[in-house]
């Protein structure tokens, strides 16, 4: 395992990182075997474990913090805050009201004294960002967290941030973590270059594509819509769908480089975002020890220019052939109000 250092923050982590998602109810909800997962990855060199506190209401935290007894000094910790928590108002979003009751849960949960990573979901179009970096700056302060970062925030947010930080003297966003893969390249075109502006660690997600690239789907073969991702979103990975027949196309053409490699498609996938020079480290979120150890196998996999030329003439740079579960989309877009003059404004004369 090769080792980067975070941003500016002087912490080095591991080129691939452990995510936590699919620990718990959502995943995987055997304690033990998750806690297995995780030694089996500190083992090999992995030294990044991320989660939040979302992920199956808590109950990953609790489970990572179970694996880390006795380990906590050699891992760097991270985990996430934004999503509602249970019934009722303010149990959710970037204020300060909420940041400083969520990181106290979290830091029970996880069985730990401080978080080396505390990383903001997802935007809050309700809270002033300032807001947010100032509770985030005092959690810094007072020894709670080391550094924090966000994710999946658009470049011009992350920018926004950047620029409130320096103005009212506050700590900044250390980090970035989006969705990033094969099959899914548009923060290439911005994400990506502010990140690298501003000296940002990026850490990214879903490598797989939401599992578009497990070599479960291909092109001709009948598509599972009944389980996984697919029973979500089954319009996503529906073969039948004439906006999916470029993802397939794609697959296909993935695989086959794959195969030139003598790799299996989740290896290719696992190494390709690890090649861009602003990326930090990639997160794999596997629910099995088998899914831990065949993801892991794109760690050894050096990727060079040839094939990187192959990649991009399959899906260009920049290009999303997928839309990543779970990317954030702004209110502009979400609510028609926004978007929509009042009636009796629209007429132009």
């Amino acid at each position: 395992m090769r080792y980067r250092v975070l941003g500016g923050t002087g912490i080095e982590v591991s080129v691939h990182a452990l995510g936590a998602m699919m620990f718990g109810a959502v995943g995987n909800p055997d304690h033990d075997e998750c806690v297995r997962i995780v030694h089996a990855a500190l083992d090999r060199g992995v030294n990044l474990v991320d989660t939040a506190d979302m992920y199956s209401a808590g109950e990953s935290e609790v489970i990572v913090g179970k694996a880390l007894r006795g380990r906590r000094d050699d891992v760097v910790l991270a985990t996430k805050v934004h999503f509602p928590m249970g019934e009722g108002r303010n149990r959710g979003g970037n204020s300060r009201r909420w940041i400083t009751k969520a990181v106290q849960d979290s830091l029970r949960r996880l069985g730990t004294d401080w978080i080396d990573l505390y990383q903001v979901h997802r935007p809050d179009h309700t809270t002033d960002v300032e807001e947010t970096l100032g509770v985030l700056t005092d959690l810094v302060r007072a020894g709670t967290i080391r550094a924090f970062g966000c994710s999946t925030f658009p470049a011009e947010e992350i920018v926004a941030a950047q620029h409130v930080s320096e103005r009212r003297a506050l700590g900044r966003f250390r980090t970035e973590q989006p969705p990033y893969s094969l099959l899914a390249r548009g923060i290439e075109a911005d994400v990506l270059p502010v990140c690298q502006r501003y000296g940002m660690g990026v850490l990214t997600w879903s490598p797989l594509a939401s599992g578009f690239l497990s070599g479960r789907y291909r092109d001709g073969r009948p598509a599972d819509l009944t389980s996984g991702r697919a029973a979500l979103t089954p319009a996503r990975f529906d073969p039948t769908l004439p906006g999916n027949a470029a993802k397939y196309a794609a697959v296909e053409d993935l695989v086959a480089l794959a195969g030139e490699l003598g790799r299996t498609l989740p290896e290719l996938a696992v190494a390709f975002p690890a090649a861009h020079p602003a990326v930090t480290s990639v997160i794999i979120g596997p629910r099995t020890m088998a899914q831990l150890d065949g993801l892991l196998a794109g760690a050894t996999l050096s990727l060079d220019d040839t094939v990187l030329d192959r990649i991009d003439e399959i899906v260009p740079p920049g290009a999303n052939l997928y839309a990543p579960d779970g990317a954030w989309r702004p209110p502009a877009l979400t609510d028609p109000a926004l978007r929509r003059r009042p009636l009796a404004d629209r007429p132009a004369a």
